[in-house]
């Protein structure tokens, strides 16, 4: 039988408190609860396990455990992507719960223990730590920040009505990096706080109020993060039920309110140490040194959601298509043209995009980091509007340009689930040659053949094209 005293210490001498006991409801509520929780908690998959046994360095280990989103069962239909079926994972383990609860209940009908105090309290902290490494992760991306990069010059030129609902939420807060920042820092906050007991209730009001706030954002414009901020939004509110009899006699029948609130007792200096030292190493860890790798992998190791290889050098830039010949034919500009070029966008970074009266696959990728440049899709993710995004190095000997297409359609991230075509997967290694010549330093001359082997010759003269999101607002009161 679990005791019943838990032994406070004060000035004067330790003083011994009598828990009351539990109710049946009570008692049933928080079987469905621990169990309903342990499975959302504790990594249940086998890829899981695998992933952090395989992690070949110390981030990627402590990334694989703040980032585990529970998800054994999912629904392959776009509610499950972006939807209410999305929560197919929380239904299967509550249904799980329910039927556990009962067991257990059943198994401990003759039972003489009167409450679960301890366990309620180890599923706290578990709860608590969990919120709080996941959270602190979440912040980092926004510190510093990485998670919705400032928007590039092609997705700047890109019409409002081309873009996906949840490419335009990403821009938003991209095109407002301070914002960004101190949402990360906010949600860091709020992390930390939950760490330490005396703080536990302000740190899951602040959780509560801000993930709730991303996750109706991701319902809104079909973000797919809404399970995920709702998980934590779920467990905040958790932490918050211990408080809710004492806030009611506070606030609503206005009664003197005393805290007192179970935690088992250190009775001995070395329990003391190790649950001290226990804690602060993981603080430590996931705040500090966790911090210190995040940077290091972002701007050392270049795991960036944008590409980070040097485009031409002096060209990045937006660029109108003076002159287009397809096999030796001069084309006239024609917005309607499927095969004339209308404009085009040299990036910062070795990407080429061209634009043209002609329909692409439109990635529906989140645009997480990848170790290669060509796979690195955030820049094309949620965009249409018949831009064609090539990824490109430069043989200088040559004087060319070798590209591959980053429009790479039935990409897994895009279709769970589906297999890609043979014949889909050796297009996507088709490389294009194309000889550029500069003449002079707003002009380039691009020469070549493309997919289907006819000749290209384009001439891109340079335009100062600027974008009111660029400009003060100074610049723009007299709508110029």
């Amino acid at each position: 039988m679990e005791t019943l005293i838990s032994t406070q210490k004060t000035k004067q001498a330790p003083i011994e408190i009598h828990w009351r006991a539990w109710t049946d409801w009570e008692k049933s509520l928080f079987r469905v609860a621990f169990i309903f929780l342990f499975l959302l908690l504790i990594p249940v998959t086998v890829d899981w396990y695998s992933k952090a046994i395989s992690s070949k360095t110390v981030f990627a280990f402590l990334n694989n455990l703040t980032g585990y989103r529970p998800n054994f069962y999912s629904l392959q239909t776009p509610s499950g992507r972006w939807g209410i079926g999305a929560y197919a994972t929380w239904g299967v383990a509550l249904l799980i719960a329910i039927i556990g609860a009962a067991v257990w209940t059943f198994i401990a009908r003759k039972s003489k223990r009167t409450n679960y105090n301890t366990l309620y309290y180890w599923l706290r902290v578990a709860v608590r730590y969990r919120i709080a490494i996941g959270l602190i992760a979440f912040g980092f991306l926004k510190l510093y920040p990485m998670q919705m990069p400032d928007p590039s010059i092609s997705n700047l030129d890109t019409n409002f009505g081309d873009y996906n609902t949840y490419k335009i939420y990403w821009q938003i807060v991209g095109v407002s990096i301070w914002y960004e920042i101190v949402l990360g820092l906010v949600e860091i906050v709020a992390g930390v706080l939950l760490f330490f007991r005396g703080t536990v209730a302000i740190g899951a009001v602040l959780v509560a109020g801000v993930l709730y706030n991303i996750a109706h954002a991701n319902f809104a414009y079909d973000g797919g993060v809404h399970v995920y901020s709702s998980f934590f939004v779920l467990l905040s509110l958790f932490l918050l039920v211990q408080y809710i009899p004492n806030l009611w006699r506070l606030l609503i029948l206005r009664k003197e309110v005393e805290p007192n609130y179970y935690y088992p007792p250190l009775r001995t200096k070395k329990q003391r140490k190790i649950f001290y030292s226990t804690k602060y190493a993981f603080v430590i860890v996931f705040t500090i040194i966790f911090a210190y790798l995040r940077y290091d992998v972002h701007y050392h190791v270049g795991q960036l959601k944008e590409p980070i290889t040097s485009g031409l050098p002096g060209a990045p830039g937006y660029y109108n298509v003076t002159e287009f010949k397809l096999n030796g034919k001069l084309l006239p500009f024609n917005p309607l043209d499927s095969i004339r070029w209308q404009s085009v966008v040299l990036e910062k970074w070795s990407t080429l995009i061209y634009k043209v009266h002609k329909p692409f696959s439109i990635s529906l990728a989140n645009g997480t980091p990848n170790p290669k440049d060509i796979d690195r899709s955030y820049e094309l993710a949620g965009i249409a509007g018949g831009r064609r995004f090539l990824y490109y190095t430069i043989d200088k000997k040559t004087q060319s340009l070798v590209l591959q297409d980053k429009n790479r359609p039935a990409r897994e991230e895009d279709g769970p689930g589906k297999k890609k075509p043979e014949k889909e997967k050796k297009q996507k290694d088709q490389k294009l040659v194309w000889h550029f010549e500069r003449a002079g330093r707003d002009r380039i001359i691009l020469s070549g053949l493309n997919e289907h082997k006819d000749s290209l010759y384009v001439v891109l003269d340079k335009v100062n094209k600027k974008f009111a999101s660029r400009m003060d607002r100074s610049e723009l009161k007299f709508n110029r």
